[in-house]
């Protein structure tokens, strides 16, 4: 099977996935217009929307499946949608989250959530309703997702991050370090929570010994390296659910705080060792961490198994081709 990912690389997936399939015995690349101090390069195509508008007939007739991701598709109206369903070739649409996140809705579950990186929500729903009437099934990575888009589509499958766990060696924290590490590496610091995690750290540095790192515009492969010699992530404390960060993190052997919405907690796997954190309660656990080395040690333990067992990249792929058979 031929299977084009396009056209916006989110947080590595596009190339990941596409190195699992080949790794499973089909072909597949990325083709990204989206270029970010990042720097996915893997698997990838890194081209112009015009480019591939110039060539979209031949790259439609190259490929036998479609996986489009976070609302783009080879052409900025989705006018390339009618002519691949007349070809008869399969389309999938991968929603990751602030392309869908309706603004009210959002806040409906979640009094910390900040939507300013999506677009109105009359914006959102002429997309969904002018891909839905050609695709009919997508992918999310959770629930926080689903719930924004499964009046679209037919069907919506829950598909976990994924990444290349073997190329990540893990670093456990050490229980005798005097002076832990704790980092925070904001993309979107107004999305990520940077304000409540700064103001938290800032009175903790008051009564605790404890460095601080934020990691800001580096390519992940640069902010990986970084994250190594940390004792303490913590990642996005408003949106309600993990992504990327906190998966690298506990590949790594890291323990990561990141806010879990209660009403989300249930659905994912019960063994997730995360430290569930929002802006009210930051403070606690912060120094709940701090103060507990073997706590910290035991949850990347956890963390790093957690990771092999559900967001490896082969894990993954298998659930994928599960979903491709269905569409």
């Amino acid at each position: 099977m031929k299977i084009l990912h396009g056209t916006t690389e989110i947080a590595g997936q596009m190339g990941i996935l596409s190195r699992a399939l080949k790794e499973k015995g089909h072909y597949s690349i990325g083709y990204n217009t989206f270029h970010s101090y990042l720097g996915y390069k893997d698997h990838l195509i890194n081209t112009t929307p015009e480019k591939i508008k110039e060539e979209s007939e031949k790259i439609i007739d190259s490929f036998d499946l479609f996986h489009f991701h976070y609302c783009t598709t080879l052409d900025e109206n989705f006018q390339d949608l009618s002519l691949i369903k007349e070809k008869n070739k399969k389309m999938i649409m991968h929603h990751w989250g602030n392309d869908v996140r309706f603004h009210e809705q959002a806040k409906i579950n979640n009094p910390y959530v900040y939507t300013g990186d999506s677009p109105p929500n009359e914006v959102m729903h002429e997309r969904l309703t002018k891909i839905s009437k050609y695709i009919k099934q997508a992918i999310v990575q959770d629930y926080e997702v689903y719930e924004y888009v499964k009046n679209y589509y037919e069907k919506v499958h829950v598909l976990p991050i994924a990444i290349d766990v073997s190329s990540i060696t893990p670093k456990f924290p050490s229980i005798v370090k005097k002076k832990p590490l704790v980092l925070h590496a904001p993309t979107n610091p107004e999305f990520k929570g940077t304000v409540y995690v700064e103001d938290v750290i800032q009175k903790l540095q008051t009564t605790h010994e404890f460095e601080y790192k934020r990691i800001e515009k580096m390519s992940n492969e640069e902010a990986l390296k970084l994250y190594e010699d940390a004792d303490i992530i913590i990642d996005q404390i408003l949106c309600g659910s993990y992504g990327l960060l906190s998966v690298e993190s506990m590949a790594l052997g890291k323990p990561v705080i990141t806010f879990i919405r209660p009403d989300l907690v249930n659905t994912f796997p019960p063994e997730l060792p995360i430290v569930n954190a929002n802006p009210d309660n930051l403070y606690d656990q912060v120094k709940l961490l701090l103060e507990n080395p073997i706590l910290r040690q035991h949850l990347g333990i956890l963390g790093r198994k957690y990771v092999s067992t559900y967001h490896n990249h082969p894990v993954v792929c298998e659930k994928l081709l599960t979903i491709y058979s269905q569409l």
